[in-house]
């Protein structure tokens, strides 16, 4: 870091000095000149020691920006999904096992749906066949055999 006059706390710590300076030289009792080169090295040397503080202080701080913002960029970079293959192969098997349970309660569905409609379907062959029994018997066999054909296609059209 390059230290200038025109940085801020530079130039506070040259004021101290001055003024510290000041003070000494202006001071009631009677002083030498070298008391007041001695309380103006110590003034220096206050402010110099100040100056290595802050100068300090600013490094610390940017070493902490520095680590922070590294840490957030390391943590960044990493992956955070983790998959647990164990876990994935359960999930799995108990999505196969709904579908399976679900496959078979449509397929039960189905099964008595086509009962029933193979149900209907026998009931409506024996009303048929009573039918054409009891027609066959009443009326000659050859008007019989073609109202048969007739009734028995509009019966399969039903």
């Amino acid at each position: 870091m390059t230290l200038s006059i025109r940085s801020p706390l530079l130039r506070r710590v040259a004021v101290v000095a001055l003024v510290f300076g000041g003070l000494a030289a202006c001071q009631k009792n009677d002083a030498s000149a070298g008391q007041v080169a001695g309380k103006l090295d110590d003034a220096a040397q206050a402010a110099g020691q100040k100056l290595d503080q802050a100068a300090s202080y600013v490094g610390q701080q940017v070493d902490a920006t520095k680590a922070a913002a590294q840490q957030n960029l390391d943590s960044a970079s990493a992956p955070s999904i983790k998959i647990d293959p164990a876990a994935l192969a359960s999930t799995a098997q108990a999505n196969l096992q709904g579908a399976a349970s679900a496959t078979n309660a449509q397929l039960g569905k189905a099964a008595a749906l086509t009962g029933q409609g193979l149900e209907t379907a026998g009931r409506k062959l024996q009303e048929w066949s009573a039918q054409n029994t009891a027609s066959s018997a009443g009326g000659s066999a050859s008007s019989s055999a073609s109202s048969d054909s007739g009734d028995a296609q509009k019966q399969m059209d039903k």
